[in-house]
């Protein structure tokens, strides 16, 4: 049996790290109402994002390209990006951000490396023009004219159990209010 590669290690435990990075920003966090007012208003783009992109999604069954995929390859990975950022404004601790940064920074590359090189090879000649046509990460201002469907659909938001995240993201935000209500700086 082969031996996994660093990268296949990193993506594994991205999830994981993710909790205790979580749980490290909750502890440092300081929030205010200001920072909790701009960092929920982003993690609702975040959120939106993610849902939008769940909608278009049949993973492993064909590649995505409509929906938010018209502009950006990674635009779960991008309302990660965001939902982290948001829970690091709230936080209000330049040490929320620091752990957001080195989190997303060590876990992501690799992890849009190996999924990448997954679409690679599930999709071979698809993904090539693909790539070339629309960004790795942040998205672009033209549309992929290579896409198919226009319609994000509620059962592949199920199926993809993308409510996870705005479950998730919920019960930040009530650690997070709770924090502030109870535990004045």
């Amino acid at each position: 049996m082969p031996k996994d590669t660093l990268i296949q290690k990193i993506y594994r435990w991205r999830v994981r790290a993710s909790v205790f990075a979580l749980v490290a920003t909750i502890v440092l966090a300081k929030p205010a109402w200001i920072a909790i007012i701009v960092g929920a208003s982003l993690c609702l783009v975040g959120l939106v994002i993610r849902a939008w992109a769940s909608g278009h999604i049949k993973k492993g069954k064909e590649l995505a390209t409509s929906g938010p995929y018209r502009y950006t390859r990674n635009p779960l990975y991008l309302g990660n990006f965001i939902l982290g950022l948001s829970i690091a404004i709230s936080a209000n601790s330049i040490w929320g951000v620091a752990i957001f940064l080195l989190y997303f920074l060590i876990f992501y590359p690799p992890v849009i490396k190996e999924e990448r090189e997954r679409m690679k090879r599930l999709f071979p000649r698809e993904y090539e023009e693909y790539k070339n046509k629309v960004p790795l990460f942040f998205p672009g201002l033209k549309s992929y004219p290579g896409a198919r469907g226009s319609k994000c659909r509620w059962a592949l938001y199920k199926k993809n159990r993308e409510y996870r995240a705005l479950l998730g993201a919920s019960i930040v935000w009530a650690v997070l209010i709770a924090k502030l209500l109870l535990f004045r700086f």
